[in-house]
């Protein structure tokens, strides 16, 4: 793929609470950092949380981080963003496979693990906070930090 034609992101979770809305508010700030204008957007593979807020934490420890949520609500993928986004990032291998499960089959290539652009982490999928305490959802942070400065590094 060449990624300095990318105009759009789409970060996906389960269920759009935790981690894809993280990814969304740290890529458009730091986006914005460098001048650079995007389509970003989130979504979840299930829609248990359709219309919900970001989850509480999240927007806590993104906020100490000066990111913001505003206006975020949890929706779920529907096949027109595979026509939509030009990069459909998720956050771990089992959301890969719920969207290979919706994709059309030609723009399935628009795929891949927001964590293959991490270049300080081992990690290859962001872990699931939403069971645990603030300190997971720190953790996320760190992931979706590396891994925005890594794709804006292969945008620009």
């Amino acid at each position: 793929m060449n990624y300095k034609e990318v105009n759009s992101v789409l970060f996906v979770c389960m269920g759009n609470i935790c981690r894809s809305p993280s990814a969304e508010a740290v890529f458009t700030q730091k986006s914005k950092d460098l001048g650079l204008s995007f389509k970003i957007d989130s979504a979840g593979t299930v829609g248990a949380h359709a219309k919900e807020k970001p989850d509480h934490r999240a927007q806590k420890v993104g906020g100490e981080r000066g990111y913001s949520f505003k206006g975020l609500k949890a929706r779920k993928v529907k096949v027109k963003d595979f026509e939509e986004f030009d990069l459909i990032l998720a956050m771990d291998n089992h959301n890969v496979q719920e969207l290979q499960k919706v994709a059309p089959e030609h723009l399935q290539h628009k795929i891949s693990l927001f964590l293959a652009f991490a270049n300080n982490y081992d990690e290859i999928e962001v872990p699931d906070p939403y069971y645990g305490g603030v300190n997971g959802f720190r953790y996320v942070l760190d992931l979706v930090e590396d891994a925005s400065d890594g794709l804006l590094a292969q945008l620009k």
